[in-house]
């Protein structure tokens, strides 16, 4: 499949672009207010999966942003649609062949840290994977990455620093943390959360973590950022629901437009 869907992915963006975005839940709305955009479908994409989680649009834009050219992804692939990893796997691998060489993983989470508030921001530092999987299990080919590869830096110390640095500009509120994966497609248990909590995770989400690893993997510098949409179970006396994610994310769209349009103006 990758080697497929990455020759459709180059002729989309005509091989020149080396930075690629994934929008996740309640973010999808950032590739509506980019002009002069190609939109294309993941369904016209050969070989390319469909997405089928809420507020996930599927499909890929490709378009300048101050002034650079950058591919985003309407929507991800996630275990719980029921997904196998390698599906996930390929994607990042199709990216990868088809040029991209930085990789900026949005999503939205639930808030652990105690200190965070809905519609806030945080920069991942680290990540804790609890899906039970990873991308890299089976034969392993070496054009691609090493057979061990090291994730103590996943995510790129220089590409954290541009962030910041961008957050700084823009006087945007950025959190820093630990994100910790789980498949979903049920929230947590409050005592799920407190023993994420005592592991040393921030937020919780049901995506991401596989991404990154398999972007490492293949040699892509990685970036992680997490849109804060509720606080986890257990925080409050209250239910967790999908629209709760949708609120929040209205609130936060000035906000996080901005953000990336100076990140990726820092590039």
């Amino acid at each position: 499949m990758s080697e497929i869907s990455a020759k459709h992915i180059r002729e989309i963006t005509g091989g020149k672009t080396e930075t690629a975005i994934v929008l996740g839940s309640g973010l999808n709305f950032y590739g509506e207010q980019i002009d002069s955009a190609k939109v294309i479908p993941y369904q016209e994409i050969p070989d390319f999966p469909v997405s089928t989680a809420p507020g996930h649009k599927g499909q890929l834009i490709s378009a300048n942003i101050s002034g650079k050219p950058v591919l985003l992804m309407q929507g991800r692939f996630h275990l719980y649609e029921g997904y196998d990893v390698t599906v996930i796997t390929d994607v990042i691998r199709s990216l990868k062949l088809a040029g991209i060489k930085r990789l900026l993983l949005t999503n939205a989470s639930g808030g652990i840290n105690e200190n965070f508030r809905p519609a806030e921001l945080m920069l991942i530092t680290d990540h804790i994977n609890l899906t039970g999987r990873n991308p890299l299990i089976g034969a392993n080919d070496e054009s691609i990455g090493l057979r061990f590869p090291d994730m103590s830096k996943a995510y790129s110390p220089k590409l954290r620093e541009t962030m910041l640095q961008a957050a700084e500009n823009c006087r945007v509120k950025l959190h820093q943390g630990v994100y910790i994966g789980v498949t979903g497609p049920s929230f947590e248990t409050p005592a799920e959360i407190r023993m994420m909590r005592t592991m040393g995770a921030d937020a919780v989400g049901m995506s991401t973590v596989l991404e990154a690893i398999a972007a490492v993997h293949g040699g892509m510098e990685v970036c992680g950022l997490s849109f804060i949409s509720n606080l986890a179970a257990g925080i409050l006396d209250q239910p967790i629901t999908c629209e709760e994610v949708m609120e929040e994310a209205e609130k936060v769209k000035p906000v996080v437009a901005k953000l990336l349009e100076e990140f990726i103006s820092l590039l």
